[in-house]
């Protein structure tokens, strides 16, 4: 194991590892760039020593609270933000709200939690966060959930899917009819999809499902977030929720 500091001081321009093909950059050569934000100096330093070991991750800064996380990303440009939630100042919250506002926004934020019925998970996902990973996940586990963050899918567990639509039940009991004329905008098929992925299907899994192939649902969720203009699955999940497209014990 290496000394932790080898990320947090990364130079922004400088040569990464071995890319990952599946990363941002879309090639070889490309790492995953990664912000880790969080008040407690051995979260970050843990963090950074676990992912700097994962090819295609390089962990290029860390942030001491939401203020210094927005700054350090206008900094830095990293693909995805691990942020954690309470933090003394500027929290999580503010700070992906911030990350995630404009409209060109590339930069992925994945909410950092110790455990999962923290009520903040649910606020976080409507500021913009693109899913959560508990701050005990193993070393593999907290590498795939980059991974998966960074190319655009959504990090929602079943059991974390199914309390979110209990509260948006609870908060948005009657849709927004703005929102509704926005999802009647999708075709018959691509509002199928989109209620799939707010279950918290995969694509591989709503293809099964759908029985077609899975490049062919990649191009169903690529259409419903540019009609929707959505920036990932996490966000079409929320608008499903927020429609009444999804329900409580609608699966």
């Amino acid at each position: 194991m290496t000394d932790g500091s080898h990320g947090s001081h990364g130079d922004p321009g400088g040569p990464g590892r071995d890319g990952d093909p599946g990363g941002p950059g879309g090639g070889a050569g490309r790492d995953i760039r990664v912000l880790i934000a969080d008040d407690q100096v051995m979260v970050r330093q843990g963090f950074t020593v676990l992912l700097n070991a994962e090819p295609g991750i390089q962990v290029v800064g860390q942030a001491v609270d939401g203020a210094d996380a927005v700054a350090k990303a206008a900094e830095l440009a990293p693909d995805v933000v691990l942020m954690d939630i309470r933090m003394p100042g500027t929290g999580g919250l503010e700070a992906t709200r911030i990350l995630t506002a404009p409209a060109d926004a590339t930069v992925k934020v994945l909410v950092l939690t110790t455990f999962d019925l923290d009520e903040y998970v649910y606020e976080a996902l409507r500021a913009g966060a693109s899913g959560f990973l508990l701050k005990d996940a193993s070393a593999e586990e907290l590498a795939q959930a980059v991974r998966v963050v960074a190319r655009g899918d959504a990090l929602l567990a079943p059991n974390v899917t199914k309390r979110l639509i209990a509260e948006f039940s609870r908060l948005s009991p009657t849709p927004r009819s703005p929102l509704m004329d926005r999802v009647g905008a999708l075709t018959e098929r691509e509002t199928e999809v989109l209620t799939l992925i707010a279950q918290g299907l995969s694509n591989a899994e709503i293809a099964g499902r759908l029985v077609v192939a899975e490049q062919t649902v990649k191009t169903y969720v690529s259409r419903i977030l540019t009609k929707l203009s959505l920036r990932d699955r996490t966000q079409a999940a929320v608008h499903a929720y927020e429609t009444g497209l999804v329900r409580p014990g609608g699966f």
